[in-house]
Parts: C-alpha cells; sequence; structure tokens
C-alpha cells in the first residue's frame, strides 16, 4: 500500500475503493467490472474489451484479475459442431461482500496480534521506584 493507513482513512472513498484497498485492483479492472455489472447478459473478452475500449490481451489480464479476487466468474459456453468459448459474468455482490469482510475481519484480528506482539515487546521497562 503506497499511502500509510492514516492517509488512507483521511480520504474520501467510495465503495469502488474497496476493489483497489482489499484486492489492489486497477483502474481498467473497475472498468471492466462496472461493464460486466451494466449488461444483462455474461459477455466474452472481446465484447468486454470492445466496450473498455482497450486490446483483448489488456482486458484478458483485467477480468484474470477480477476472476483471481473472486469479482467474476468465468463460464464455458459449448457449440453444437464442437469447441467452446467462455463468458464472464459478475460474482453476486452478497458473496463478494460476505468475502471481503471475512477479509477484513481476518486482517482485524492480525492486526490485533501485532499490537499484542508490540507491547509484549516494548512494555518491558522497568517501573521507576517512588520515592
Amino acid at each position: 500500500m503506497a499511502d500509510s493507513m492514516a492517509e488512507y482513512l483521511q480520504k474520501d472513498m467510495e465503495c469502488e475503493g474497496l476493489l483497489e484497498c482489499i484486492h489492489g485492483l486497477k483502474e481498467l479492472d473497475r472498468d471492466c467490472f462496472q461493464v460486466l455489472v451494466e449488461t444483462e447478459e455474461p459477455l466474452t473478452i472481446d465484447e468486454v474489451a470492445e466496450r473498455v475500449d482497450r486490446e483483448r490481451s489488456t482486458a484478458y489480464r483485467a477480468i484474470q484479475r477480477l476472476l483471481q479476487s473472486g469479482f467474476v466468474q468465468k463460464e464455458q459456453v459449448n457449440y453444437e459442431q464442437g469447441g467452446y468459448y467462455h463468458v464472464y459474468r459478475p460474482t453476486d455482490p452478497d458473496e463478494v461482500a460476505d468475502d471481503m469482510q471475512r477479509m477484513l475481519n481476518d486482517w482485524y484480528a492480525k492486526m490485533g496480534q501485532l499490537l499484542q506482539e508490540f507491547r509484549d515487546k516494548y512494555d518491558q521497562q522497568p517501573v521507576a521506584a517512588e520515592n
């Protein structure tokens, strides 16, 4: 994370900021996700690339990051004569939100553990004798 936690908390944040904050996604990733959310039918990589005005390979990398973070689902569509292609759709927002909540809870627990380690390590100062 480029900014300190204090700096990050002082920023005005929108819900889309969670994509960057929690998963490290980029602006293009957010754009691709938005395209999928706004479309009723699943889209191919070519369709996503066209809508975000990027090369296919660039859109593919963004979709792969979204897949790895759980924001997008991949489905295989089979041709009747053989062969197949993939389409992508957004994951249910409740599933994504639940996953992010679990990640935040895990992070919070880890920070609590690190704070306790800090206390244990630096709270070993001898108590000054009172006169």
